[in-house]
């Protein structure tokens, strides 16, 4: 038999811990700008009179921030973390691993300054204008490079699911930014969209959607399969069951998009086939979700002792309440009430703070110790208060916009005997006040999480040490 190779190549792993850690940076500066324009909802002189502050501009900076700054970090640490890992390689191209950090880096800069200045294509999500739209285009291809490069020259035959996941979310997001972001420029930082009327609101929703479908849910969920089954210390439930999710979730998503333009001047067949597609996404969403959760089976015992996999399991928790929500909600008959209201609000961000922002933090607790020499956090019980203070943040925020936008729906719809509006539109404003204000406590008490994070992950760095990480060596061939 031959000798061990000694002069084994060692795991890529510089890139890891640069996305890693401004995915932190970038998660406290999102979460800031959302308690921001939440005060602003509840006091709306908090923007000072200042243009830049406006709501209008913090919005889409705030929800790009947490999307695209904080969640695209956190899926690049961790796609390039786990792609080494499965395929037992180091990167492929670390050159240009390395610009892809700094060209995405460069689209959260560009976003962070032409956002507050009002430069904007007006489409939800993908507000950015053209020349960033490029450079995007352009770290995307990069990126994709990277990790199919990396699993085309594996040692292990057999790809394992986390990077079939983080394979569709590359490849989605790609043909979903070119085809939706398709512009006339008219200028440095002005353009118009290249198509027109409802096609423009069909294509951006089937981006909108989408975005969701795979930047939002299909990457985490790489992330689920990978880091729940690590710190559980079990295998995954069920191998097929992954399978089936996969090819479920990726082939009924892509049409579910015109669920967003209910009662619009979208042909009613195309609202129709949105909905139906969002019914049926229900069955891949919560397969994938009991494939997580039994996970744990054998090790349940560990969630009362271990604060990583409680964000993780949550995180689940959250994902199959989305999941189970969203397809409601799609219903047209559900949809005529919820539809413009806080409702969708508090729906979008128990998907985003509950499920993305916790399998997010608990797959960074579990990777960023080891990226620096050690086995854990520097502090576990501040991952703990972390744990609470994000759960309990969640439920305020989410419960608030829930009952808002019941009661909202309600009064709007409220007609008297004589078919005139029982309520104005300002008496639904003031009524929805006490549960903005509630909304600001929340955010609060999550943006303190994020905080408690940051200064973990700020220890952990300075008291462990980087090394490089050595690829595990195949069984030892017969001579």
């Amino acid at each position: 038999m031959h000798a061990p190779n000694s002069s084994a190549p060692v795991y890529s792993d510089t890139v890891v811990r640069q996305f890693a850690l401004m995915s932190v940076v970038w998660g406290v500066v999102g979460m800031l700008v959302g308690v921001v324009i939440a005060s602003q909802l509840a006091w709306p002189d908090l923007n000072f009179g200042i243009p830049w502050l406006s709501y209008g501009r913090l919005r889409p900076l705030h929800t790009n921030a947490v999307i695209f700054a904080f969640g695209g970090c956190a899926l690049m640490a961790t796609s390039f973390h786990v792609v080494q890992r499965t395929c037992q390689v180091r990167l492929f191209a670390p050159a240009l691993a390395s610009f892809v950090f700094w060209g995405w880096q460069a689209v959260i800069v560009a976003a962070a300054i032409s956002l507050p200045l009002g430069y904007t294509s007006g489409k939800e999500y993908a507000e950015l204008e053209w020349p960033i739209d490029i450079l995007i285009a352009v770290v995307w291809v990069a990126y994709a490079i990277v990790f199919f490069g990396t699993i085309g020259v594996r040692r292990v035959r057999h790809i394992y699911v986390a990077n079939w996941f983080y394979g569709a979310f590359i490849i989605a997001v790609a043909l979903l930014h070119i085809v939706n972001s398709a512009a006339i420029p008219a200028g440095a930082m002005k353009s118009y969209s290249a198509y027109a009327g409802v096609q423009d609101a069909m294509v951006q929703w089937w981006y909108g959607h989408n975005a969701v479908g795979f930047f939002l849910t299909a990457g985490f969920l790489g992330m689920m399969y990978y880091y729940v089954p690590k710190q559980a210390g079990r295998p995954v439930y069920s191998y097929r069951l992954s399978i089936v999710h996969f090819w479920a979730l990726i082939f009924t998503y892509m049409w579910a998009g015109p669920h967003h333009l209910h009662y619009t001047a979208l042909p009613d067949w195309t609202q129709s086939i949105g909905m139906v597609f969002s019914l049926i996404l229900l069955a891949p969403s919560w397969g994938g979700m009991i494939n997580g959760v039994m996970t744990l089976s054998g090790a349940w015992h560990k969630l009362r002792t271990d604060p990583i996999l409680r964000f993780l399991i949550v995180s689940l928790s959250f994902y199959g309440m989305s999941t189970f929500e969203g397809p409601m909600m799609s219903i047209k008959t559900v949809n005529a009430l919820s539809h413009y209201t806080d409702w969708t609000v508090g729906h979008v961000h128990s998907g985003a703070l509950g499920w993305v922002g916790l399998i997010s933090m608990g797959s960074l607790y579990y990777l960023i110790p080891r990226m620096y020499g050690r086995t854990e956090m520097f502090s576990v019980k501040a991952i703990e208060l972390h744990f609470w203070m994000s759960t309990i943040g969640i439920v305020l925020y989410i419960a608030a916009m829930w009952i808002a936008g019941v009661m909202q729906g309600l009064m709007w719809r409220a007609i008297n005997a004589d078919g005139t509006l029982t309520y104005t539109f300002v008496e639904s404003v003031k009524a929805t006040y006490p549960y903005y204000v509630v909304r600001v406590l929340g955010g609060l008490l999550y943006l303190g999480g994020m905080l408690v994070m940051a200064w973990n992950v700020w220890m952990t760095v300075i008291s462990g040490f980087s090394k490089p990480s050595p690829i595990p060596q195949p069984a030892m061939a017969h001579a």
